[in-house]
């Protein structure tokens, strides 16, 4: 006689009743597409029928499912509801990526509402770490691909430090790398040459400020944005300074950088240490120092990698295309080099930039922003 051994998984249903129906429809969605994605992404069914959901399934789906849409919709009980993309990283928040954070921990931990948009938070795990750490410590690193949220974050903690008169004036800045066009055959005066590598942070800063004020700002030297090299020989006291596209960095133009602090001062610095355009050979600043500060209190680093990106799930689907192109042919070069006896620098992949975990912990909070 043989037996068969069948294995059932256990079906869990949980009921959920809602008294206010303008934060049903707000957790809902139009034809209930927010539920759906609440479903989709908890892979339990949820049902909804009058002012009752109804949620079935294995039972971590459907402990996740009930999770979100009981945090869901106290967030639009007080008004602050979601994008579609917002619940699906919301989602995953609760499925183990966040560490046991809570929805309203991180989707309402508001750095920055400029006028006219939406407010300006956390968009999942790793960017609220890195939120905590700006708070915490007087110089950052933040490293990973683009997309991430890491230099918006930056400038968004900025605008709000000089609102809050916690600094008197922010400056922004890149090292004006040339990738493929020489900088001395452009058009223009030199301000207008490097200009197109500083218009991204411009972009930013008309989200946050209004025009008028902005244009003020740029005016008096209250907001500076400029090339790295305009940086030297200069101590910058009571200013929160960003560093955008760090790993175009040399060491030396790093370490006069990072020596420019002074008191009163807080520093970001961010970029991706896979996307350098140094000439082949040169190490990059970025990395250098990621090596240098390892351990000092009061700097803090976070790494970012392709799950994190907050821009078309198609960027993270490129990031890691292009991540495994550069892996193959890193591993090809180093088979070759130990046949023909040397090797050629080669690309790291984003998710061998940096050790686990996401957030240092080296890093000791320094003193409040």
């Amino acid at each position: 006689m043989q037996w068969i051994h069948v294995t059932t998984k256990s079906i869990r249903r949980e009921k959920l009743t809602f008294d206010n129906p303008e934060a049903l429809q707000a957790l809902c969605g139009s034809n209930n597409a927010r539920l759906k994605l609440v479903e989709r992404t908890a892979g339990a069914q949820v049902h909804l029928r009058g002012n009752e959901v109804t949620i079935e399934g294995d039972e971590p789906a459907v402990e996740t499912a009930k999770a979100a849409i009981e945090q869901l919709y106290d967030l639009a009980l007080n008004g602050k509801s979601l994008t579609s993309d917002d619940i699906v990283r919301a989602v995953k928040l609760l499925q183990g990526d966040g560490n046991g954070a809570s929805i309203q921990g991180v989707f309402g931990d508001v750095i920055l509402t400029p006028r006219a948009g939406r407010p300006i938070a956390p968009k999942g795990a790793t960017q609220k770490a890195y939120v905590d750490l700006v708070r915490g410590n007087d110089i950052v690193f933040a490293v990973g691909p683009a997309g991430t949220g890491k230099t918006y974050l930056a400038m968004a903690f900025a605008v709000r430090a000089l609102l809050d008169k916690q600094v008197r004036r922010i400056i922004l800045t890149r090292p004006a790398v040339e990738a493929g066009e020489r900088l001395g055959f452009l058009p223009g005066t030199l301000e207008e040459k490097v200009d197109p590598y500083l218009r991204p942070l411009y972009d930013a800063l008309h989200d946050m400020i209004d025009a008028e004020r902005l244009e003020r700002f740029m005016a008096d030297g209250t907001v500076e944005v400029a090339p790295l090299a305009f940086m030297r020989g200069r101590t910058l006291n009571d200013s929160f300074i960003v560093l955008d596209e760090a790993q175009n960095t040399t060491p030396e133009q790093m370490k006069m950088f990072l020596t420019r602090m002074g008191f009163g001062s807080k520093a970001v610095i961010t970029g991706d240490i896979t996307q350098t355009d140094l000439p082949r050979g040169q190490r990059s600043g970025l990395r250098d120092a990621l090596e240098l500060v390892e351990g000092i209190r009061g700097i803090g680093k976070v790494q970012f990698t392709d799950q994190d990106v907050v821009r078309h799930p198609l960027v993270a689907a490129l990031i890691r295309a292009y991540d495994r192109r550069d892996r193959e042919r890193f591993e090809a070069r180093e088979a070759g080099g130990s046949e023909g006896g040397g090797t050629t620098a080669a690309p790291v992949p984003a998710t061998a930039a940096l050790p686990p975990p996401s957030v240092d912990p080296s890093a000791v909070p320094a003193k409040g922003a």
